[in-house]
């Protein structure tokens, strides 16, 4: 069975919501590489709609960069229920079953951003690991990785600082 490990970045109120607008100041060389060590481990990516659209216009026919370059090498899938077909080479639209997705052989499939797909397989149990990059702001406004809901019991399994202040958490199912 696939592991699915979701990253993002987060706020200290728990906003999720465009992190280009607050996070850069927080960004070196220790994030980088936590950013890109799940990039490697990972054999697919995961998208909702939104973030596939996003992703794809950043990173789609780009060459040269490391990211981009292996962006683009990975199988790719968006969960979607208005696209018929994706234009990103490698990319399959998948209509809602990430269960099914989950137990086809493969390694790790990775999220990053997606937070209504996210919170959709939090509350299924599908989420394997949590990986958090806590960032010492309050934005104040913007959409929460965690709504008004049910509880999701986790388990701290690793937790790192960075010199920046920025948390690097990563939580596993309780």
């Amino acid at each position: 069975m696939r592991k699915i490990v979701v990253s993002q970045f987060i706020s200290l109120d728990g906003v999720v919501e465009a992190p280009e607008t607050w996070h850069f100041p927080y960004f070196n060389d220790e994030m980088g590489e936590s950013v890109t060590s799940l990039l490697t481990e990972a054999d697919a990516l995961l998208f909702g709609r939104v973030t596939y659209e996003t992703f794809k216009e950043a990173f789609a026919g780009a060459e040269g960069d490391p990211v981009a370059d292996r962006m683009n090498a990975l199988a790719k899938y968006v969960v979607s229920t208005t696209l018929d077909t994706a234009d990103w080479d490698g990319t399959t639209v998948v209509s809602g079953d990430v269960a099914a997705l989950k137990r086809a052989p493969g390694g790790t499939i990775a999220i990053n951003g997606s937070v209504t797909l996210v919170r959709s397989l939090l509350r299924a149990g599908l989420v394997d690991e949590l990986r958090l990059l806590l960032h010492p702001i309050v934005v104040g406004k913007g959409t929460r990785l965690f709504e008004d809901g049910g509880q999701i019991p986790l388990k701290l399994a690793h937790a790192k600082p960075f010199t920046t202040g920025v948390l690097e958490l990563t939580y596993t199912s309780a």
